[in-house]
């Protein structure tokens, strides 16, 4: 395959993505499955009804499936998108509700979070059972590597699955293969570091779910590798200053444990794996820095105690959003043993529309044949097709400001001085002053 996506620019993607009034480039899928019907589970939330969105403009022909609790909720979704939609009500703790609900479609993208403390993959199992392809936007170590586990079942079956399919982890554990690939083909050296850099403005504009997520996360020791050696690290500690290039520029990180970690260590065979998050206002990073060192891990682990949490917090993170906006990026980055370096970086103006387009990405893959039967992440060839990972990055950077991939460092940076440094630089100059 020719590399043109590992060459091309932000600027001739957003060309490629102008095709329609509706800003995408629609998908020519296979005739057999032109007319498919999905069922997005937790269509109705904002993750679910984002991806539900790029789906119907992506692709006009699918008919979308809007699987929902509250049926006044899935009824203003499918006045957003129109005729080829509808609605089904579906528990998915319920396994006779999931298998009814999944007997009619195609493929079931499940983006009901939190995927954190679940204690079993029931969409999947009930996927496997009643063989229908899926997707998920699963965001917990736990439950992907539990998902993993059903490998041999969903083969058996004949039933294409991949776990872990979001944007980050998703789109940005396919940017590392991709970095991962180029390498081993074209340098001498082997890969020795892989790093996952993400930043947020707010909560991105995503909902109480992610503020969930975030708030879980915080009780959830750090998964990380160096030299192949599985470490531990205390949640939130370990900052970096990353330059997330243009529109964006530097911000201060910190580190979660997130899936994409173990996943590309083992799949990539990386020795060196971590993955950071920060976010916007300065101040929020402050706060998940002290709500780990003044709430019990116990606490932050407990899904009740947090939901309480989001109900005190999320009125305030609602209001801040409306200032900060829901700017996103992501920045990986791969280092090899010859001293080669280089970077991907992907950055939108609004996680919540970008969420959804990455997701749709996935959906669109699966129904075109890109995935072996099995339980898949995105970085492992069956799920996603090395020959079909160009068409995927393309899909998903619809709408980014900015999207590099397989540059040195020098050429997407900034030079932008981080936060932490303008700020230490002030009190200096004060302190100067009064010595004055």
């Amino acid at each position: 395959m020719a590399q043109s996506l590992l060459q091309s620019s932000t600027a001739t993607l957003m060309a490629r993505a102008t095709a329609t009034e509706t800003g995408y480039s629609t998908a020519q899928l296979p005739p057999k499955t032109r007319n498919s019907r999905v069922l997005i589970l937790g269509g109705s939330g904002r993750v679910g009804g984002s991806t539900a969105i790029a789906l119907s403009n992506l692709s006009p022909q699918l008919q979308i499936v809007v699987g929902c609790r509250n049926r006044e909720k899935g009824a203003a979704m499918v006045d957003k998108l129109g005729k080829n939609s509808e609605i089904a009500q579906v528990n998915i703790d319920n396994m006779d509700s999931l298998e009814t609900a999944l007997r009619d479609v195609d493929l079931v993208v499940h983006a009901a979070g939190p995927f954190q403390q679940a204690e079993k993959c029931t969409v999947l199992e009930a996927a496997i059972e009643t063989k229908t392809a899926y997707v998920d936007v699963c965001d917990d170590t736990s439950y992907a590597f539990r998902a993993k586990s059903l490998n041999n079942r969903a083969k058996a079956a004949n039933v294409p699955a991949i776990t872990t399919s979001g944007i980050c982890p998703g789109v940005s554990n396919v940017m590392a293969a991709e970095l991962v690939r180029a390498a081993r083909s074209e340098s001498k050296g082997e890969p020795k570091r892989l790093r996952f850099s993400y930043y947020t403005a707010g909560t991105g504009g995503t909902g109480p779910t992610v503020l969930a997520t975030s708030f879980l996360l915080l009780g959830e020791e750090v998964v990380a590798y160096n030299k192949g050696e599985k470490i531990k690290l205390k949640p939130y500690s370990g900052m970096l200053s990353v330059d997330f290039g243009k529109g964006i520029k530097t911000k201060d990180v910190f580190l979660l444990n997130l899936p994409e970690v173990r996943s590309t260590h083992e799949v990539l065979g990386v020795p060196t794996v971590s993955a950071r998050f920060g976010s916007a206002p300065f101040f929020w990073n402050w706060g998940m820095a002290a709500m780990t060192k003044l709430l019990p891990a116990e606490y932050l682990r407990d899904r009740s105690k947090v939901q309480e949490l989001v109900k005190w917090f999320y009125p305030v993170v609602r209001a801040v959003d409306g200032i900060a906006g829901e700017r996103f990026s992501m920045r990986v980055d791969l280092e090899c043993s010859d001293g080669r370096n280089t970077v991907g970086v992907f950055s939108h103006k609004k996680l919540s529309v970008s969420v959804g387009t990455a997701t749709a990405a996935f959906a669109l893959a699966v129904l075109e044949g890109s995935t072996q039967p099995g339980v898949w992440f995105p970085e492992e060839p069956e799920g996603i097709a090395i020959e079909a990972r160009e068409l995927l990055l393309e899909r998903a950077a619809q709408g980014t400001t900015n999207f590099v991939m397989n540059k040195a460092p020098w050429m997407v940076e900034t030079g932008d001085e981080p936060k932490r440094g303008w700020i230490r630089n002030i009190r200096l100059n004060v302190q100067k002053r009064k010595r004055n």
